[in-house]
């Protein structure tokens, strides 16, 4: 069977979605249809022999499994020269077994990709990548964000791995609480945006608790570089976990993130978010956390004690089913320390950035917190987002962002990939099925994570639970 680059498939798509009947807005309630006329189809899709997951998606979308097998596959990004690169984390474990892969060999009929290659290996953490060609030398560069530090690769089009050592640009706090007893942000995230008129890395670091006051200032915060990694500087504090960064050149340029709230504060609270970043920002401006969290589209001021470090039995208490977590059994969770800053009452050595400020103390109140560009119910874990310009005739002018769902599956939300529009900014859903009740149980059969462009209406969806990656485009006339 003949083989064909993905840029075939997409051609091929182009054509398709050409005769694909367009979308019409309605307005109907979140829960609903992306757009009328939409009935959703369901989809069985096998990823592994007896092992299958249906999945609902408006009927003039169609769905296929592109790659199997990668473990914990996390984020794309695609390299000047067209290939599609994607990071795999191994588990949820802070660990050094983490990937980068090249998908290679699309098949535009049965819409897979035939084999993958290993860029890299041994990695610890690696969320995503991003690449940038320096206009003054024409070296591209490909930036990796791990949990202890940023470094850049030297790539050449059609490299199968690295042909030299990496260059680290900055170092992060890289240790916290187990993720077993709730863990700590150990993503990075790395983007490259303009800011003053110039080509900057903007990475976001998680912070090391649930609810607490930092000690360290890249927790919780996103950091502004030049591509060398030269001059930094802090633009976003107060960002709990942004665990998705990139700019939309469709809509200015401009940078966005999305964001996820607390868990001290019941199944209902807080919203998690999707922030438009000041790229300029200067000094950082504070999103909010700790002490404030988004609750009916707005900023509400968090009247829960902080804990102390030099008071342990101070922790605030956490809402956990020992039992309903998709991370297995968490008993004792409180009182392991997760409203506790990373350290738990440990010594703290000094902080590597400590160069860029101090921790930010917390806000007093909310009235200066930057408005979200739009929420999502409390616990949807947003995380991969992609722009779909307004030129593409079924998901134009739209956001799609993947909710990775609750950790605590009973809660209910997320598990689906949303959409909405710059203009009414209301999230409805797209894809549905990853979560279901069986026997008055609530079931996970996958957590949607990265989302990539790769043509009029088509896209990548990694699940990070299945390690597989569906390949979603118009359905044929």
């Amino acid at each position: 069977m003949r083989r064909h680059r993905l840029s075939s498939a997409i051609a091929m798509l182009v054509l398709l979605a050409a005769g694909c009947a367009g979308f019409a807005p309605t307005g109907e309630a979140q829960t609903g249809p992306a757009q009328a006329g939409q009935t959703p189809t369901a989809h069985t899709l096998r990823y592994a022999p007896g092992r299958s997951i249906t999945l609902s998606l408006p009927d003039s979308l169609d769905i296929n499994i592109a790659a199997t097998g990668l473990r914990r596959v996390r984020f794309f990004a695609q390299s000047p020269d067209g290939r599609i690169f994607v990071t795999g984390m191994h588990d949820l474990s802070d660990n050094t077994q983490g990937s980068v892969f090249i998908l290679e060999g699309w098949d535009a009929q049965t819409h897979t990709f035939d084999h993958i290659t290993h860029y890299l290996d041994h990695l610890r953490n690696p969320n995503n990548l991003a690449f940038w060609t320096d206009p003054a030398t024409h070296q591209t560069w490909l930036y990796l964000p791990l949990t202890d530090k940023l470094v850049r690769y030297r790539y050449q089009a059609g490299d199968k791995a690295p042909a030299a050592p990496p260059e680290t640009l900055m170092r992060f706090p890289d240790y916290g609480l187990n993720y077993k007893y709730g863990g700590w942000h150990l993503t990075r995230t790395v983007a490259l945006a303009q800011a003053g008129g110039a080509t900057r890395v903007f990475v976001a670091t998680g912070s090391s608790c649930n609810y607490c006051q930092e000690r360290e200032v890249l927790r919780a915060a996103i950091v502004s570089m030049e591509p060398d990694g030269g001059h930094p500087s802090l633009v976003a504090q107060g960002m709990r976990n942004a665990v998705d960064l990139h700019a939309v050149s469709e809509l200015g340029g401009a940078l966005f993130a999305t964001n996820m709230g607390d868990d001290h504060l019941g199944d209902k609270l807080p919203e998690d978010t999707f922030f438009q970043v000041d790229a300029d920002a200067h000094p950082a401006l504070h999103y909010g956390w700790p002490t404030c969290y988004f609750a009916h589209g707005r900023a509400v001021l968090d009247t829960t004690p902080l804990p102390s470090l030099d008071n342990p039995a101070a922790i605030a208490p956490v809402p956990a089913a020992a039992s309903d977590s998709v991370y297995g059994r968490q008993s004792g969770v409180a009182a392991s320390g997760t409203n506790l800053a990373a350290g738990g009452g440990h010594a703290f050595g000094r902080d590597p950035n400590a160069a860029l400020g101090p921790a930010p103390a917390p806000l007093r109140s909310c009235g200066d917190v930057p408005a979200a560009y739009t929420t999502f119910a409390a616990h949807s874990s947003p995380l991969g987002f992609a722009f779909f310009p307004p030129p593409d005739p079924l998901l134009h002018d739209s956001f799609l962002v993947a909710l990775h769902g609750a950790s605590h599956p009973h809660i209910g939300t997320g598990y689906r990939v949303v959409r909405f529009t710059p203009g009414d900014r209301t999230p409805r859903d797209l894809i549905t099925g990853f979560l279901t009740s069986e026997h008055g149980r609530p079931a996970v059969h996958g957590r949607p994570c990265g989302l990539l462009r790769v043509g009029p209406d088509s896209f990548l969806l990694t699940d990070d639970y299945l390690g597989v990656i569906y390949f979603i485009h118009p359905r044929r006339s």
